[in-house]
């Protein structure tokens, strides 16, 4: 069931590219709410306009919740952007909108995504939380610098591309060549029908060396077995597989996470990799001469042996368990410009979750060809 509220623009809070965020004061002026407001759905409130708000998370006090979201502003009709193609994001829903897609008819991309087949070799990075991106791309930055770097932001969590701060942060900084929303996503300076053709856009039409594969902030898990979005990560190595991409799949741990479940080795890692992937990847960890390399990480290799390893074997999948060197990371990742936070904590209480998506990065800056 949706909860509607309506109330008035009081204040703008502060914006960053496709998001307005706004104070509202609900009818009645019982109560001062935050909400966010994404321009492309419904043009920008002005202070003192009336707003219908959707306050589902907020009075779940879900993590998704801090604040409500702008759904309609009952006196202003938005104006419709000029749109060529025919593509559709968020089908179906009252909030769908009209994109221009890369593999579009209309798109001047189309010939292009037509005759690219293939992604030669790109290495493509996948992950279970949004907060690995600004990590990843400092493990890549410490052992290339100057590659190309192309966000494919998935469907299984928030629509919005525009949503993620971080990103927008990253593209601000140039960190990021382009982002990609694929599927029902939207909002990114590329549009794609799916994660197959995002990877040949970011290829054939970014022109990056290496692409990045997460789903939006947002992250839905459930505690059981596979009720949790990142099983979407063995579904875009598959894609990065069946197109001729090198996949490197980035091992969600933590030293810190109170749940017994997503300490050490997370079972979504495990899930993910172990069992639902149909294609060998590598595994980035830490090698066992670092000076750093101490109990916590020889119980980590110890897990990825047994519920990635050991059950992808059984099933004939030889996944790589690749040593990748962890010196000058720490200092990558203090570096890159955005705040890093993993389920409310930071890389100084718990850097293991940044520290191995780190590995990740450098791992497939590794592999990217050279010129």
């Amino acid at each position: 069931m949706l909860r509607w509220e309506r109330g008035t623009v009081k204040a703008a809070l502060g914006s960053w590219p496709g998001v307005d965020r706004l104070e509202i004061e609900l009818e009645g002026g019982a109560e001062i709410l935050t909400a966010i407001a994404y321009p492309e759905l419904t043009g920008s409130p002005q202070p003192g306009e009336t707003v219908l708000l959707n306050t589902n998370a907020v009075r779940r006090e879900l993590g998704t919740g801090g604040d409500a979201m702008v759904v309609a502003r009952p006196d202003v009709l938005p104006q419709a952007g000029a749109i060529d193609g025919h593509m559709v994001k968020a089908r179906y829903t009252p909030m769908q909108t009209m994109v221009n897609a890369i593999d579009d008819p209309a798109s001047e991309h189309y010939e292009t995504l037509r005759s690219a087949k293939r992604l030669d070799g790109m290495p493509v990075i996948v992950a279970d939380l949004h907060s690995s991106l600004p990590a990843l791309i400092a493990g890549i930055r410490a052992q290339r610098r100057s590659l190309r770097i192309a966000y494919v932001h998935t469907d299984a969590a928030a629509l919005p591309a525009a949503y993620s701060r971080s990103v927008a942060r990253l593209r601000k900084a140039d960190l990021l060549a382009s982002v990609i929303s694929a599927g029902q996503s939207f909002g990114g300076e590329l549009e794609a029908v799916s994660v197959h053709s995002a990877l040949l856009g970011a290829k054939h039409v970014v022109g990056a060396d290496v692409a990045i594969v997460i789903q939006g902030p947002g992250n839905l898990g459930t505690g059981t077995y596979w009720g949790f979005s990142g099983v979407h990560a063995a579904d875009a190595l598959h894609a990065a597989a069946v197109l001729g991409g090198q996949g490197v799949a980035t091992l969600r741990v933590s030293e810190a996470d109170e749940r017994d479940r997503h300490r050490g080795l997370s079972h979504h890692s495990s899930t993910v990799y172990g069992r639902a992937l149909l294609t060998p990847v590598q595994l980035p960890v830490m090698p066992r001469h670092d000076s750093r390399y101490n109990g916590f990480h020889e119980s980590v290799r110890k897990q990825v042996k047994s519920t990635i390893l050991k059950p992808a074997k059984k099933r004939g999948i030889l996944h790589h368990l690749t040593e990748v060197d962890a010196k000058g990371l720490r200092d990558a990742l203090e570096d890159i410009p955005v705040r890093m936070t993993t389920m409310g904590r930071t890389l100084a209480e718990d850097p293991s979750p940044f520290l191995y998506a780190a590995l990740a990065g450098r791992c497939a800056a590794k592999l990217a060809p050279r010129e």
